[in-house]
């Protein structure tokens, strides 16, 4: 079972596919869990900020990728300090690989959450906060790069039919022997 490892879990999926809950409940279910959020890398940023879109800039490639080295750095630093990690954060198309392999500790599992996009609609209008702007469909454009252009890595869960605990149940019985990044 996950949970009684040594580990650290990459969970991954489009904004408002339910990855800081997942994850947050997950890293809570080992006896030394941490959970590491990537976004909180990208609010770090108070001025010069360039945020992603479809169209992303150079700088906002490169801030994402600093971003993510950030994630990676953070979740090995737990990890050698004894911890089990849930990295998450929004990784879509082949970055997932480069993201895989900026995180050195091992074992490694990935996670990406994959409800349908109805569901991930309903759960952005019910946050607080808005990831996706008004009027532009974002939802199904991170939807189509997820499912088209992201390698298949590890564990594939469509969640749209879950609560977030029978997710992370699902996570605990099946991420060790099906999310693996090998």
């Amino acid at each position: 079972m996950l949970t009684e490892r040594h580990v650290v879990v990459l969970v991954t999926g489009i904004s408002a596919a339910g990855k800081s809950t997942i994850s947050d409940l997950l890293a809570r279910r080992f006896d030394r869990g941490v959970h590491v959020n990537g976004d909180v890398f990208r609010r770090m940023v108070v001025a010069g900020r360039s945020e992603m879109t479809s169209d992303a800039s150079p700088e906002a490639l490169r801030q994402l990728r600093v971003r993510y080295a950030l994630g990676a750095a953070t979740a090995d630093a737990y990890f050698n300090a004894g911890f089990s990690v849930v990295v998450q954060d929004v990784v879509i198309g082949p970055m997932l690989q480069d993201y895989v392999e900026m995180i050195e500790s091992r074992p490694l599992r990935v996670v990406t959450l994959a409800p349908r996009r109805a569901v991930v609609a309903v759960r952005e209008a019910a946050r607080a906060k808005t990831a996706y702007a008004p009027g532009f469909d974002g939802i199904a454009a991170l939807d189509d790069a997820l499912r088209r252009d992201t390698p298949r890595i590890g564990l594939w869960l469509d969640t749209s039919e879950q609560t977030p605990q029978e997710t992370v149940d699902e996570i605990i019985a099946r991420a060790w022997d099906e999310a693996s990044t090998a």
